[in-house]
């Protein structure tokens, strides 16, 4: 048995209908509780699909994981929701809607965007200067008029740094460990008070205490933000996540989204047997 005793069933060709069906929706009961809803969202590089019609909502003050085999377009799809794929030269169609309101429209503020819609990547990337700035350079260039003191030591207490590094702010990030560091980088973005942290593969880079400490941060910070985390690990979208979104790709090898809801129900009875069979471990 795997994850939740899913029950075994024989094993038959994966046909998926991948059309943006009501099946890949999430349950109604998430209806008047989502921030963020993509509707027919598709990513073109180079004149190719990489994601296509990809219909998805997260519900505020939940964790939503987003998983399926590599290159399915699980980071692609997370790019989207603070436009990031700017920075790639892609096209996206459709719409990504942040409280009701398309982040795509002609006159966005995508620097307000981003500050709303944080994000934390795969490898900890901290800036080569101090702890201190490094939490703090996000609200300089905010133009932050409040106790900078106070907000720094606030973003460090929210990603369980503080009593680690209360007394070297000072000393450059670098000399943080590879789990301190990501956990900086997740006080960076929370020091400018985002509605929404997205994550991209957080745990990857990390030993498994490391990577224990930020599932912990993440199931903690659901009180006051909302997660959108892509993982490889399905163990960990099991362990931390409220819903769960499972993408795979096509005959054409454009990804799709093949099914969400709440992640206990996928995992217990999935609709799909592609979904089955990638979370019992038969692929991917």
């Amino acid at each position: 048995m795997h994850l939740w005793n899913l029950l075994s069933k024989d094993y038959y060709a994966r046909k998926i209908d991948m059309q943006g069906s009501e099946e890949v929706t999430v349950a109604d009961e998430m209806n008047g509780k989502i921030v963020l809803e993509g509707r027919g969202v598709g990513v073109v590089y180079a004149n190719k699909y990489a994601i296509k019609n990809v219909n998805i909502k997260i519900v505020r003050n939940t964790i939503t994981a987003i998983i399926g085999p590599s290159g399915c377009g699980k980071s692609t799809l997370l790019r989207c929701f603070n436009r990031m794929n700017d920075l790639l030269d892609a096209r996206v169609e459709g719409e990504i809607l942040f409280n009701d309101h398309n982040i795509y429209s002609n006159g966005i503020n995508v620097a307000e965007i981003r500050r709303l819609i944080g994000m934390v990547f795969q490898k900890p990337n901290p800036f080569p200067t101090s702890i201190y700035n490094n939490v703090a350079f996000g609200l300089k260039i905010n133009g932050f008029k409040g106790d900078m003191d106070k907000q720094v030591e606030y973003a460090l207490r929210e990603a369980a740094l503080w009593d680690e590094v209360k007394d070297r702010l000072n000393d450059n990030a670098y000399s943080l460990s590879g789990g301190q560091q990501q956990r900086l980088c997740i006080a960076r973005a929370l020091a400018v008070e985002p509605e929404v942290l997205l994550m991209d593969e957080p745990t990857a880079s990390l030993d498994p205490i490391a990577s224990a400490k930020i599932e912990q941060l993440v199931t903690r910070l659901k009180e006051k933000i909302t997660i959108v985390i892509v993982t490889h690990n399905i163990q960990q979208a099991a362990r931390i996540s409220d819903y769960v979104n499972v993408m795979m790709v096509d005959e054409n090898m454009i990804g799709r989204l093949v099914e969400s809801g709440p992640t206990r129900e996928v995992f217990e009875n999935p609709k799909s047997k592609v979904t089955e069979d990638y979370i019992s471990g038969r692929f991917g």
